[in-house]
């Protein structure tokens, strides 16, 4: 059955993200020396942002609000007021950071343009999310553009029934198992891991181990060709 419907996750599968996250990291654990070892402090860090995700969400806005309790928790009134400012300023710098498009990007949009609508399937804070888009010059490219709070089996059924597409139908593919893949694989469609090397611990999962509509890639070209193995090819 070809495949109609192609979602496309955005941070680290079309454009670089998390390097930006880990220069954040990197300057939180030196402001932070004084008072926390660098693995009791990123430890703490991940901690707050697990516990903030309901509040805050997802993106960097959530991130700094994490950096800053985090950094009160381990400095207490010892905390300079000097580096809730300078914690600030890594934020704006993560909010503010230039869009890199992953090597090759354009190109496997066009072959996949080729072989069904392109949808951006997306979560994290919307402003933040639409300005990177913009900024990426890839808007044009996508039939639509979905920023979610978070990717569930419920968003994803949602999704293909607005796009009047069975599940069966579609594919997702992204850097995250437990965001892109396994919600999408429980909605009944296809879905393809592209990994990264900078992946966020939140998002790792054990991958399907016997699910025929699964497939790992090395890269996201790799995924036209999948794609014509499920059934298709380019249209005409």
């Amino acid at each position: 059955m070809p495949i109609e419907l192609i979602c496309l996750d955005a941070d680290d599968t079309l454009w670089h993200n998390m390097r930006h996250f880990e220069e954040a990291q990197d300057a939180f654990v030196a402001m932070l020396e004084p008072f926390a070892a660098a693995d009791m402090a990123m430890e703490t860090l991940e901690a707050c942002e697990a516990r903030n995700l309901k509040l805050y969400g997802y993106g960097a806005k959530g991130f700094t609000l994490s950096m800053i309790e985090t950094a009160l928790e381990l400095g207490g009134e010892r905390l300079p007021s000097g580096v809730i400012a300078d914690l600030l300023a890594a934020g704006r710098r993560l909010l503010a950071h230039p869009v890199e498009l992953l090597h090759g990007i354009e190109a496997t949009l066009d072959a996949l343009a080729e072989r069904g609508r392109l949808v951006l399937v997306t979560k994290g804070d919307l402003l933040h999310q639409e300005a990177k888009l913009a900024a990426s010059g890839l808007g044009d490219r996508f039939s639509g553009i979905e920023i979610v709070s978070d990717k569930t089996v419920d968003t994803f059924a949602r999704l293909f029934d607005r796009y009047g597409v069975p599940a069966e139908r579609a594919v997702m593919a992204g850097d995250s198992m437990r965001s892109d893949v396994l919600p999408a694989l429980a909605a009944g469609a296809w879905a393809a891991f592209v990994p990264q090397p900078l992946a966020w611990t939140h998002e790792a999962a054990q991958p399907p181990s016997d699910e025929v509509r699964f497939r790992q890639l090395s890269a996201l070209s790799e995924l036209p060709d999948w794609i014509d193995t499920i059934g298709g090819g380019p249209m005409v």
